[in-house]
């Protein structure tokens, strides 16, 4: 950091990202400089052949060439650990060591062609000699083509939008150029981040929805990476010092104190019906995902329990399946929820933006109509993710500002016309009119399935919904609502409950903070970070929070000193009018209804691979989930299987549950 100024332009690559691939081209360099040196010396004197001349001046050429690119690499690797993320002064050298390092890139390619042309006449000399000449040609053009997808991925589209930068700022420009200025580079951002979603998601299709879904997600990227001039590496050195960091202050907390509770107590009682509820009806969320995730929790027998049903000819009973050419969505769901085929009114998977797949089952244990969501496992389901800004809604509710997250309303419309207009919901009550309405669904089937069941609740009073693992993503008004009938359910350091648009800010901020407090080299911070992922250990003992003394270095050294995003967007300063906290386009949003929190007990090793984790539950307060937290399980404690998981040693551990209510008796509804 900041990213290095090339050829007039800035790139995606700090002057402190060169040691690990200067090592390994090190390694590379060295071991080739002395295979073709114990070539030289072994075979010399076979080159008396035709030809041999020309070969024996290659080997030279190309032993003495290899010693000044290694000598050069040195150069650039020893630099590279020098300073800190935020001082990048001690190597105010590394501009002119890679002009000169490019620069032998010519010599290079002319000798690796004149090797290959050599070669490609035949020369007849010791068999030895030719072969290592051609690996020698190999090895050339596959370092070269491989320093040119290197180029390639550092180039920044927008490393030429610069601007020299003087003391006085941007008040050199009246404000309609700077006006002018602002906007043009917003707009070539924009384009930027467009270009690149649709390269990503190029096999995904071109309606208005798609369309729609590219430019948000443009707009929310560009407007993120706006106002800093972090590169990527920088990120991963500053999440590596928050993790430590964090683990850090947790050490020092005391620990939480145990509240017990009586057997007949009212809130434990509750705690346990619901958690048998979640146990019995994430069965649905994960049957919704179908058979991929069938097969990926049960990867020796799956297979063979669905097959017969994905070669099976379709017959009367998958006609209910839409969008399953293959037939093992509808097995794999049998599979899961242990239901007969004629429980379900309606299976679909038709998957595109704003639209999930889902189905509708009866549930004749718990005496319900389940309508399962499914969550995030397409490119089309990521682009709903990404369409973060909010969107108004009408409904049937005495509540000003009904607002939610636009990806995740627009599919609980499309949801609820399919349930409504198309009868679906008509049919299963007609099948079984003294069930009641529960909507279920994971991720962000979650957030779809919580603000579906807010939309039926006018027709349907008795519904009820279960959002496992859920996104934020309604403004506090409808979070409050939905509290007498959503039960939400987060375990562990899970991400994606804690994740927003304006909790992102505020995780930039932080690592911010910790690397303009961090006197280390990036290097050292990386390989350190690694170390405590994979091992643990003790974290590092890093400051908290900024000394007031310290305001104004925090700033200078972070922000790129000729982009004009940076310098000239609000949060240069580092306050906190950022673009991402704007209260109309990206409100704070929380997760649905009252939320029970799985909570890791002791260590079960750094991934939950070693030995089975152990978990309590409790109720839990929204704010306890306003903050990233970063840590190894962030994103493997988000997976349905590892909540399933959970679930089922949750259940198996609680006697309590024995007395949970049994079939035909509802769970308890607490306002």
């Amino acid at each position: 950091m900041p990213g290095m100024v090339l050829f007039g332009r800035r790139w995606a690559i700090a002057s402190d990202d060169l040691v690990f691939p200067g090592f390994f081209e090190l390694f590379l360099r060295v071991l080739w400089w002395i295979g073709i040196l114990t070539l030289y010396v072994m075979h010399r004197g076979k080159l008396d052949c035709a030809g041999g001349v020309l070969l024996s001046s290659y080997l030279i050429v190309l032993i003495v060439l290899l010693a000044v690119v290694i000598c050069t690499v040195l150069a650039i690797v020893c630099v590279s650990m020098k300073g800190t993320i935020c001082n990048p002064g001690p190597r105010k050298s590394m501009s002119k060591l890679l002009y000169f390092r490019l620069a032998l890139f010519l010599p290079e390619m002319v000798w690796a062609s004149l090797g290959a042309a050599w070669v490609a006449d035949g020369v007849q000399c010791d068999r030895t000699v030719v072969n290592g000449i051609i690996a020698t040609v190999i090895v050339s053009w596959i370092i070269i083509a491989a320093t040119v997808f290197t180029i390639i991925i550092v180039f920044d589209p927008l490393g030429g939008k610069t601007v020299p930068y003087t003391s006085a700022g941007p008040g050199h420009l009246d404000s309609h150029e700077s006006s002018q200025l602002l906007d043009g580079l917003k707009t070539a951002a924009i384009s930027v981040w467009e270009t690149r979603m649709k390269l990503l998601c190029c096999c995904v299709g071109k309606d208005d929805h798609t369309r729609i879904a590219f430019s948000s997600t443009a707009e929310l990227f560009s407007t993120y990476f706006s106002d800093t001039d972090l590169v990527p590496s920088d990120i991963a050195a500053g999440l590596a010092l928050l993790h430590q960091q964090q683990d850090n202050i947790s050490s020092r907390q005391e620990p939480e104190e145990v509240i017990s509770h009586s057997p007949g107590n009212p809130q434990e009682a509750e705690l346990d019906a619901e958690l048998e509820n979640c146990h019995h009806y994430m069965q649905f969320a994960a049957a919704a995902y179908g058979w991929p995730l069938y097969i990926y929790r049960n990867p020796f027998t799956g297979l063979c329990k669905i097959g017969g049903d994905c070669c099976r000819s379709r017959t009367t009973e998958y006609e209910l399946v839409g969008g399953d050419q293959l037939n093992c969505h509808f097995g794999s769901i049998l599979h899961t929820t242990g239901l007969q085929y004629r429980d379900f009114i309606h299976i679909s998977f038709h998957d595109k933006v704003y639209e999930l797949p889902f189905l509708v089952a009866l549930d004749h244990r718990k005496e319900a109509v389940v309508v399962a969501v499914r969550g995030t496992m397409s490119l089309q389901d990521i682009l709903t993710d990404l369409s973060a800004e909010s969107d108004s809604l009408h409904l049937d509710i005495d509540l000003q500002d009904c607002v939610a997250h636009k990806g995740i309303s627009q599919a609980a419309r499309y949801i609820y016309r399919r349930l409504v207009n198309d009868g679906i919901l008509s049919q299963a009550f007609s099948i079984a009119p003294e069930y009641r309405l529960v909507v279920v669904g994971h991720s962000l089937g979650a957030g779809a399935a919580a603000l579906l069941a807010i939309m039926l609740r006018s027709s349907y009073p008795q519904v009820r919904a279960y959002a496992f693992s859920p996104p934020r993503g309604l403004l506090r008004s409808l979070c409050e609502h939905s509290k007498d009938f959503v039960v939400s359910l987060v375990l562990g350091k899970d991400v994606i409950p804690r994740l927003s648009v304006t909790n992102l800010e505020d995780l930039k901020k932080r690592i911010l903070r910790v690397i303009a407090h961090c006197s280390k080299p990036k290097y050292k911070i990386l390989l350190q970070g690694c170390w405590y992922e994979l091992f643990g250990g003790s974290p590092d003992n890093f400051p908290t929070e900024l000394d007031g003394g310290n305001q104004r270095d925090l700033t200078q050294p972070l922000l790129g000193e000729q982009s004009l995003l940076t310098h000239w967007s609000p949060a240069y300063s580092f306050s906190s009018d950022s673009p991402l906290d704007s209260p109309t386009k990206y409100p704070p949003l929380y997760p649905p209804g009252r939320i029970i929190y799985l909570e890791e007990e002791g260590a079960s090793g750094r991934f939950g691979c070693c030995s089975a984790a152990q978990y309590r539950a409790r109720w839990a307060h929204e704010a306890e989930f306003s903050r990233i937290l970063i840590g190894p399980k962030m994103l493997t404690d988000h997976m349905p299987d590892i909540l399933m998981r959970a679930l089922d040693t949750m259940v198996a551990d609680r006697p309590a549950c024995l007395t949970c209510p049994g079939p035909g008796v509802p769970s308890v509804d607490v306002a």
